[in-house]
């Protein structure tokens, strides 16, 4: 039996929604890489709808994070800030 090569990651646009989000929690701490994943997701699903805040995405997320939520919402706050001017 053979196996066959997995296909090539296609990695998206620096200026896209969906990289400034995950860019944007990779500095956060977290007990697994799905926890980062899991932030990212409602981080971009946050910028997407415009609806509530980064608060509420970092508690909606339910990543486990191993720092102070309101000191991750600063280091996402600051990212987003610096991505998006």
């Amino acid at each position: 039996m053979s196996t066959i090569a997995p296909a090539p990651v296609k990695q998206s646009d620096p200026s896209s929604l969906e990289k400034i989000a995950y860019d944007s929690v990779k500095e956060i701490p977290t007990k697994e890489p799905n926890d980062q994943n899991r932030l990212g997701y409602h981080l971009w699903n946050y910028l997407k709808e415009k609806k509530g805040s980064v608060a509420v995405a970092v508690k909606q997320s339910g990543a486990r994070i191993l720092i102070p939520e309101n000191e991750a919402v600063a280091i996402i706050e600051a990212a987003l800030k610096a991505r998006l001017l």
